[in-house]
């Protein structure tokens, strides 16, 4: 029988390369993936779900010291994508500044004293920015999904990401963020009119008594600089006559004036140098000294002039300084200060004189905040709408496929209260489904059958993953619960998936396996008590012994041989 293999598929992978070192059974395993569909197969307890733990490691998922390799101190694991067509992803290291190139590498430590860090591109990540970027590089759907399904808030995220619901969540979370805020402004001003009316009483004194005031920027100081000079007047008055009578304005007790006395030392220094003594400097300096004391005795004389003592204004600078200080203490606040608590309070008291102007105002802003909310949330009602028909039809479709033709999926749109402004919207989602003609839907939480729910869940995943931003999807054993034709049917769905991006299945079915367009096996040794965890790519022939084991156990005989050529013959007959 001659097997023809799946044509493999053009392109570049997205998740290129996936380094592992001290993690679980794994000492150190290299992994590289192609574009299109890859199985992972190998005996139960080989290690094939290790590849998906510790892709997630990566990704930022919790770590367990428990996971690290018996004898070794601390785990790696380092994930290679190409982002070169992601525009999300790189947009996203640009925002967080992290350097954009073709290629991004994501890396993960863990040491077993329970410390943890992550890089991207060489640089530390926190675990939050390994989940984030993670979302937007690779999408994993685990075996116990279905499990996820059954929570109510699952299926409307189902449903958005279905519908490409982003950008209108996000205008409804934003409206009903400022629908929120208004009512809660409104019904602070409604509920405070006490506080209110006590805070207008208060304010109402403390601006009068400010009024009375009439603080002014910078008055302060010239009040102080203003008391200051009066208050020592008549020092100053004596002071300034005593300076002028040394000048020669009036009797001197030094039986000259300074001018006459420097006019004098001035005449004998020049005597001196016209004698032949060095002493022209000083001819200079004594003139200097002259006229600086004749300035000097201006400026006291203008002084004098300016200085008159007014006991009554005196008594009028310390009443407004009293008042000045008296009222800084009230309010706490510096003397210079006063002038600008005054116009905050007569502002704050003005904006209380009007309460009534207030509260129709915020209840007009809180009616176009409710219409702005109504009509984003009536507009994701109508697309939610249409995403669900169309949805509840392509899961059905799948359903057929998979063997389940009797059953029905419905989506069903709950409305929330009236008047609830919710951020998701105006709705709760549900998946409904009749497994038998005749039935009413019923929430999948009530469906008996596990393996029903297990296919159910796989069709759901795959309608979900043909809508995926993310162009690289991981299924990890998700056909738990199949088997036969309806095994090989999901093997087709997952080769479609990966003939438009990169699937990476994880898989204990051979007629899964058998569509792959890349097989890698994952096989434990023990030698001298260590146990190791090897994966390596299959040939066509390696593929139909591993497949053949798949069949049959342990025993690969040739009937079982025979039947893995059969399959990988079907597969290739399938391919697009």
């Amino acid at each position: 029988m001659v097997i023809t293999p799946p044509p493999q598929p053009h392109g570049t992978p997205v998740l290129t390369s996936l380094d592992i070192t001290s993690y679980a059974l794994a000492a150190h395993l290299e992994v590289e993936f192609e574009p299109g569909m890859t199985a992972i197969t190998g005996e139960t307890g080989a290690g094939k779900s290790l590849v998906v733990d510790a892709l997630g490691m990566a990704l930022g998922d919790r770590g367990e010291t428990d996971r690290i390799r018996a004898g070794a101190e601390r785990c790696e694991v380092a994930a290679r994508f190409l982002i070169a067509d992601n525009a999300a992803a790189s947009a996203w290291l640009e925002a967080h500044d992290y350097p954009v190139e073709p290629e991004c590498l994501l890396r993960r430590v863990f040491t077993r004293d329970g410390r943890s860090r992550g890089y991207i591109n060489g640089r530390t990540a926190t675990m939050q920015q390994l989940q984030e970027l993670g979302d937007l590089l690779i999408d994993i759907h685990s075996q116990h999904e279905h499990q996820s399904l059954l929570r109510r808030e699952t299926h409307g995220r189902l449903i958005d990401d279905f519908g490409a619901h982003r950008d209108l969540l996000a205008r409804v979370a934003a409206a009903a963020a400022a629908w929120r805020q208004c009512s809660d402004r409104l019904r602070a001003l409604e509920g405070d009119r006490e506080q209110l009316a006590a805070r207008r009483e208060l304010l109402s004194f403390q601006v009068a008594e400010l009024d009375r005031l009439a603080p002014l920027p910078g008055e302060i100081d010239t009040l102080e600089r203003d008391h200051k000079l009066l208050a020592n007047a008549e020092q100053i008055l004596t002071s300034c006559r005593q300076l002028l009578a040394l000048g020669g304005d009036g009797d001197s007790d030094a039986g000259a004036d300074l001018g006459a006395l420097l006019t004098r030392a001035r005449q004998l220094a020049a005597d001196l140098a016209a004698a032949g003594a060095s002493l022209e400097a000083c001819v200079e300096l004594f003139d200097s000294a002259r006229i600086q004391v004749e300035e000097a005795l201006r400026e006291v004389a203008a002084v004098a002039a300016g200085v008159e003592a007014d006991p009554q204004r005196l008594q009028t600078l310390e009443a407004r300084l009293d008042a000045y200080y008296r009222l800084a203490r009230r309010h706490q606040v510096a003397p210079v200060a006063l002038a600008e608590l005054h116009l905050q309070l007569r502002t704050e008291l003005d904006g209380l004189d009007n309460p009534g102007r207030d509260l129709d105002t915020l209840r007009k802003e809180q009616a176009r905040c409710a219409a702005a909310y109504q009509a984003a949330a009536t507009e994701l009602t109508d697309a939610r709408q249409r995403a669900a028909q169309q949805f509840a039809a392509a899961v059905n479709a799948r359903l057929v496929e998979l063997g389940l033709g009797a059953a029905h999926l419905d989506v069903a749109l709950q409305p929330r209260p009236a008047g609830e402004c919710h951020p998701a919207g105006a709705e709760n989602l549900e998946l409904l489904i009749s497994t038998n003609p005749g039935q009413p839907p019923r929430p999948l939480a009530k469906i008996a059958s596990g393996g029903e729910l297990s296919r159910i869940s796989l069709a759901i995943q795959v309608i979900a993953a043909e809508r995926t931003r993310v162009p690289a999807m991981v299924f990890d054993e998700v056909d738990v619960g199949i088997g036969g034709a309806t095994a090989a049917t999901v093997g087709q769905l997952l080769r479609r998936l990966g003939s438009r991006g990169q699937v990476i299945a994880i898989t204990h079915l051979p007629q899964v396996a058998s569509h792959a367009h890349r097989h890698l096996v994952v096989t434990k040794t023990s030698t001298d008590g260590d146990t190791t965890t090897a994966l390596q790519p299959l040939a066509t022939s390696e593929r139909v012994e591993e497949i053949a084991r798949m069949l049959g156990g342990a025993r690969v005989t040739a009937k079982t041989s025979a039947h893995a050529r059969e399959l990988l013959a079907q597969a290739g007959e399938c391919a697009e």
